[in-house]
């Protein structure tokens, strides 16, 4: 998972954010700050968070702020948040991911918006990126919905060699408030230190990533990665403030901020 790509310095790199998870009024408020920052939403559908009133709502904003709108699909367990990794067959997956993908590009159509990618949540995410057959389960799924969709997976993962043997278009994707491990893989999130909230280290991860390409491990290796998007989670605490600084680290690193399928046809 560490294959030498070109650093992003003078490149396209899409600022992304999860949303629609939380219907509470400080989260509606927290995402009304977020959105205007960032260039791609993936919005939860309905499983391990979400629901239609939410998810229509939260199309009407991403459109109002012009960023591209991807589907968030997840586990069904919102007890556990989509983050409890479960015993699932590959055609369960598919099953999953299509109908979750298929119910936000209705909710779309109704506010006269289309999708432009899909991201999976949680632990579907984290196994697809280790798993070639559940990879090609969820690569299969967005084929099969619209193959026009960008299919979004940890950089360097088989969840992105799926999709591109699919021949959808995929996006490698990096976080900047996660930790990894020296594979590549993002810390599970029960382990300490698995969650970045300092907002200077958060800023130093952004510059590394950006100019030379790499993150620090947790390991004290540095992993190198190539990243088409950034992602930064929306319920990481002070994610608003932490979403102006990462945008005003990206720009001043010399990088264009721009969603993945900007200005193509």
């Amino acid at each position: 998972m560490n294959a030498s790509r070109p650093k992003l310095s003078a490149m396209r790199v899409d600022l992304n954010c999860d949303v629609g998870e939380w219907p509470d009024a400080d989260r509606l408020a927290m995402e009304e700050r977020i959105m205007p920052l960032v260039t791609s939403v993936s919005i939860a559908c309905g499983f391990h968070a979400g629901n239609p009133d939410l998810m229509r709502r939260t199309i009407r904003l991403a459109r109002r702020c012009k960023v591209a709108i991807g589907a968030h699909p997840g586990f069904r367990d919102a007890e556990g948040f989509g983050r409890r990794e479960l015993k699932i067959t590959p055609e369960e997956v598919e099953n999953l991911v299509a109908y979750q993908v298929g119910a936000l590009a209705g909710m779309a159509a109704l506010e006269g918006a289309r999708l432009a990618h899909v991201k999976p949540h949680g632990a579907l995410y984290n196994m697809a990126a280790r798993e070639r057959s559940l990879a090609d389960a969820v690569a299969r799924a967005v084929t099969r919905v619209d193959r026009r969709l960008i299919l979004f997976g940890l950089a360097g993962s088989v969840l992105v060699e799926a999709g591109r043997a699919m021949g959808l278009r995929v996006a490698e994707e990096a976080f900047v408030d996660r930790a990894y491990d020296p594979d590549g893989t993002l810390v599970p999130r029960d382990r300490a230190g698995a969650v970045i909230h300092d907002e200077r280290d958060v800023l130093e991860r952004v510059r590394r990533l950006v100019l030379n390409g790499v993150v620090l491990s947790a390991g004290g290796t540095l992993v190198r990665l190539h990243a088409d998007t950034i992602c930064l989670h929306g319920d990481t605490a002070g994610s608003d403030r932490l979403a102006a600084a990462i945008r005003a680290e990206l720009s001043q690193a010399g990088a264009q901020i721009a969603a993945v399928g900007d200005g193509e046809a």
